[in-house]
């Protein structure tokens, strides 16, 4: 059947893929009952609030299982849900999970998992689930390197096969406003699309402290942000929100290659924040000449702005202002509906193709735009232009030794408790 663009677009995030034969209305719940049981990997506030947003969805939802690295955090959430949720929120002791292994035992409980736990470990949560044939929500970023990337394609085709819908974090594409300007954009409100602009600039996000039974491994899970291997640094943890949007109205066609500036200038304490920068500009190049010009920062007491410009042969557009103008300046176009949760909304989405046996998925757009985040780091670390093939087909690895809680990190630091931080033109990553 033939669907226009403004539609699809309209209908919500734009890679959602056709069901397969599966019945996911059967297979979603116990046969006989309406109830969907979700489970949620990953107790902190975004989990925690992921797993509100769940049961605010659909009234016919319970939470029955929930696990976390660390069991305060379990203990936490499950409090915070029952406090909110009561009966539907049945979590005993044997609900609740903790340590590594912990998103196992809530897959195996559950028809429905949310996926948020730190984003190094997402591609491997994602593969169980699917492979466990359970319908799930996960987090941006969806990793945070070249392998995991590559995972989360393949459990994106597993999940297609099976007719599971997988609904991707990235949540202004579920957003009602910014679908209705992205759809006009791409329907040629502002003409050919010639240049996007985006910008993340924001003040330092929070670290956590060593605790004095905390290993080297757990020290780091603890205060993740800060690390590389587990948050993907900002370019991939936060910024992932603007790419995504560079990426959606290039039809989620990747670009040619990327070059870069980065660096810390202001996150110098050590050992609070790791790894990581707090600065990175990049210029993104695609094959017909159209250049995004990303920046972000997360350093206090500067100028903040979070938004997506994007330039066209007949005008811009605004796209969290839900406004175009013309060459000239005047406003043709503003959104003026409803407004929207989105956090909210993209629950709905999910539930609602469960039940009506529509399987959604986010796979590709998730990775693709996950994987423009990693090339923009990477550029920067490296001080190199990179291309899109090359970063795709790159060998990076970030995983530790074990999963455990005497492993080894694959940053480790000096004898002075200090971290390398990448510094460009010296060779230290290796692509």
């Amino acid at each position: 059947m033939s669907i226009s663009r403004r539609n699809f677009v309209k209908a919500g995030a734009v890679a959602g893929l056709a069901a397969s034969g599966l019945s996911l209305a059967r297979s979603a719940h116990a046969e006989g009952s309406d109830i969907i049981k979700i489970g949620l990997v990953g107790c902190g506030g975004r989990g925690t609030g992921a797993a509100h947003n769940a049961l605010d969805a659909d009234p016919n939802t319970k939470i029955v299982a929930i696990g976390d690295l660390f069991a305060d955090r379990v203990k936490a959430c499950a409090a915070s849900l029952k406090d909110s949720y009561g009966e539907r929120a049945p979590l005993t002791d044997d609900c609740c999970f903790s340590g590594f292994d912990a998103y196992k035992s809530v897959i195996e409980k559950c028809d429905v998992v949310l996926l948020c736990s730190t984003p190094h470990y997402r591609p491997i949560h994602l593969r169980a689930a699917v492979e466990a044939g359970k319908h799930a929500f996960f987090e941006k970023p969806v990793a945070v390197d070249s392998e995991g990337v590559r995972s989360v394609l393949e459990s994106a085709k597993i999940a297609k096969e099976k007719g599971l819908t997988i609904i991707c974090g990235l949540c202004w594409r579920y957003h009602t406003a910014v679908q209705e300007t992205m759809a006009r954009v791409m329907d040629g409100g502002i003409g050919d699309v010639l240049a996007m602009q985006e910008t993340y600039l924001t003040g330092k996000l929070w670290t956590r402290t060593r605790q004095p039974d905390d290993t080297e491994m757990m020290f780091q899970n603890r205060n993740w942000y800060n690390f590389c291997w587990l948050s993907g640094d900002f370019n991939v943890e936060q910024h992932v929100h603007s790419l995504d949007k560079a990426m959606w109205v290039m039809g989620d066609k990747p670009p040619v290659c990327a070059w870069g500036v980065g660096g810390r200038a202001v996150r110098v304490e050590q050992p609070a924040y790791g790894d990581i920068y707090d600065m990175m500009g990049v210029t993104y190049e695609w094959e017909n000449g159209i250049k995004c010009h990303a920046f972000c920062r997360q350093q206090n007491g500067c100028f903040n702005d979070t938004s997506d410009q994007f330039i066209g042969t007949k005008g811009y557009a605004s796209i969290l202002g839900h406004t175009i103008w013309d060459a000239k300046g005047n406003v043709v176009w503003k959104y003026r509906g409803r407004g929207c949760d989105m956090y909210l909304e993209e629950h709905k989405v999910m539930f609602k193709s469960i039940r009506n046996s529509e399987a959604r998925n986010d796979g590709m757009t998730g990775a693709y735009s996950t994987m423009l985040g990693i090339l923009g780091r990477e550029v920067c670390y490296t001080g190199k232009r990179i291309s899109w093939d090359e970063m795709m087909n790159s060998k990076m690895n970030l995983a530790p030794t074990a999963y455990a809680v005497d492993g080894n990190p694959p940053t480790m630091p000096n004898d002075k408790g200090e971290y390398l931080v990448p510094l460009p033109g010296t060779g230290n990553r290796v692509i």
